[in-house]
């Protein structure tokens, strides 16, 4: 069973960045897919960026925007999102699973475990 907890949301202007947090807590967390998700107000949550020990995925709206990494010593899975758009406001959540990454990401199979999210609003 994974906990996650998110942080690094925030109001930025667009062109801006952001780097959000998702600590991981729970026996063997790093051999589950930890991902990114995101909802717009009126919208379904939808996969952003999602990494396992050896893949990662990327919705192709944030390809070359968006990077995600981990500090295993940390137990920390980041995104750092540079030049937003406001299309990138939403929730975004943390979400762990044991699949593989593309299905997890692509919504094939949603996460079995999800943080609390954190808002990211862009906005001139």
């Amino acid at each position: 069973q994974l906990q996650l907890v998110e942080s690094g949301g925030g109001l930025v202007q667009p062109g801006g960045s952001l780097r959000l947090s998702c600590v991981v807590s729970g026996f063997g967390w790093d051999l589950y897919v930890i991902g990114w998700f995101r909802q717009a107000p009126g919208k379904e949550r939808e996969g952003v960026s999602c990494m396992s020990r050896d893949d990662t995925y990327y919705a192709d709206s944030v390809k070359g925007r968006f990077t995600i990494s981990r500090d295993v010593a940390k137990n920390t899975v980041y995104l750092q999102m540079d030049s937003l758009k406001p299309e990138d406001t939403g929730v975004y959540y943390c979400g762990g699973d044991k699949g593989y990454v593309d299905n997890v990401c692509s919504g094939r199979r949603p996460p079995d475990y999800w943080g609390q999210g954190t808002q990211v609003t862009v906005t001139s």
